[in-house]
């Protein structure tokens, strides 16, 4: 659990990292579609407070069954219905910031039993509720890199995700 502070830290900034990122990105920016198969950076910033809610159940999961089972989460596969739900921009930031707050309560609580249990997940070898704090800290931060990716990088240049 030596590791378990600086990532309860992380998370803990990210939330104020991400708006204020926001805040710096022109308006005319947010819903600009780069291309075929990228997100806007307003989806971007929707997805990432949509997904909150599964990430907390994932770790109240962690606490609570002693070998949670996990279902792979894997959106914006090129369908249309698979796209972020666009919502107003202040309010995915609220909706993020206010889900945030309970992972970081939540995480607090776990003990070190739970931080190395293991889970079950088709996706990956191992998985534990340590690996998913990592994973949600480097996901905010991934599409926050996504985002100015797709705000300042020069269209021949801008990396395609397939």
């Amino acid at each position: 659990m030596k590791d378990k502070p600086d990532l309860l830290d992380g998370l803990r900034r990210s939330g104020r990292i991400l708006a204020e990122f926001v805040k710096t990105i022109p308006a005319d920016k947010m819903n600009l579609r780069r291309g075929e198969g990228f997100w806007t950076i307003a989806e971007h910033v929707c997805h990432l407070a949509q997904v909150q809610p599964m990430l907390l159940e994932r770790l109240q999961r962690f606490i609570a069954e002693d070998r949670p089972e996990f279902v792979p989460y894997i959106p914006g596969q090129g369908e249309a219905e698979d796209l972020p739900q666009l919502m107003e921009i202040s309010v995915a930031l609220e909706s993020f910031g206010e889900y945030r707050n309970k992972q970081i309560a939540s995480i607090e609580t776990a003990d070190e039993a739970d931080w190395q249990k293991s889970a079950v997940h088709p996706e990956y070898e191992l998985y534990t509720m340590q690996i998913l704090v990592r994973h949600i800290l480097m996901h905010d931060h991934w599409h926050m890199y996504r985002m100015e990716e797709l705000w300042l990088t020069r269209g021949a240049h801008l990396q395609r995700l397939d």
